[in-house]
């Protein structure tokens, strides 16, 4: 096998419990940005048909560190509590890439004049598999750990619950909850583990040209730590949101989203590593790009915070 190739397999191992286990789901510094990747209840949320793509370059620096991107369209149904959504991510990670395609269903209920409640359902399929690369490389036709690649599509399934009003929100979800082990001796094969998130934000108006939104993010992945995020969110003239985060042992960072014009919003966010990972990294980038299309007849006229 190729020197590389060897070097390769030796960081994998080291580095096992980080790929392994925090890796389970694509990881977004942005994740108040994209929060239909985990929560399916999120759906139809910003009263507007919203189409979002993410880029995320993970541990700069590192040979075969994870690069993300994904996909999403979600709106709700004119006339009804219903909302459809539908995502698309791919995670590289070295050789290895996992595709993930979901759909999205979600009813809105309208508790009183200030809150609403969704709860949501996201169902659909994982691939994982080896770059074409690597498996026809010579130097490893006949490798039994790579002859017996599962890359078949693996159905799955999750649930979402989301509560929301104008100054705050909480998120409960589980965007997929059946496990994959490896049952077999010798194949080369991902395992998929169920993940549940906890998330939640209030919103503080010091004057009409500044907002202030604290949010947190809590993770668990069956086998492995818990995982929290803290973000401190400025919002400044209803056009500019600036933020700190930390994500505890792992990363620090900051991020910055514009809303160029009604329908138009970017953002861009970096972190640096805190962990192990420090000195051989640079730290993460990630960027995003959202649209939305008002729809003639919304729900509600709801503040578009978060």
């Amino acid at each position: 096998m190729h020197k590389g190739h060897n070097i390769y397999y030796l960081f994998l191992f080291i580095f096992i419990p980080i790929f392994g286990f925090a890796q389970q789901l694509p990881q977004f510094g942005q994740y108040m940005f994209n929060t239909i990747s985990i929560n399916p209840a999120y759906a139809g949320t910003r009263e507007a048909m919203v189409f979002t793509l993410l880029s995320r370059n993970q541990w700069v620096g590192v040979k075969g560190a994870p690069i993300t991107q994904t996909g999403s369209v979600d709106s709700p149904i004119p006339g009804s509590n219903i909302s459809l959504g539908l995502s698309f991510i791919n995670d590289q990670l070295g050789y290895e890439n996992t595709t993930y395609v979901y759909a999205d269903v979600a009813y809105e209920i309208i508790l009183n004049e200030f809150y609403r409640f969704s709860f949501g359902i996201k169902g659909g399929m994982s691939r994982y598999g080896l770059d074409s690369e690597l498996l026809m490389d010579p130097s490893v036709i006949g490798d039994q750990y790579l002859e017996r690649i599962f890359n078949e599509w693996k159905p799955n399934i999750g649930l979402g619950f989301y509560l929301r009003s104008d100054e705050l929100f909480i998120s409960l979800s589980s965007p997929r909850l059946v496990s994959y082990a490896n049952n077999t001796e010798i194949a080369y094969e991902s395992i998929e583990r169920a993940s549940y998130y906890l998330a939640g934000g209030y919103l503080l108006e010091f004057n009409p040209q500044l907002k202030f939104k604290p949010t947190a993010l809590l993770k668990y992945t069956n086998g492995s730590p818990l995982s929290l995020d803290l973000t401190a969110n400025f919002l400044i003239s209803e056009t500019l949101w600036l933020g700190l985060a930390h994500r505890f042992n792992d990363a620090m960072g900051g991020y910055f989203s514009i809303r160029a014009s009604e329908a138009l919003s970017f953002g861009y966010s970096y972190e640096f590593n805190t962990s192990n990972l420090r000195p051989y990294s640079s730290g993460s980038h990630e960027i995003f790009l959202s649209y939305q299309i008002k729809l003639p007849k919304p729900r509600c006229n709801c503040p578009n915070v978060f």
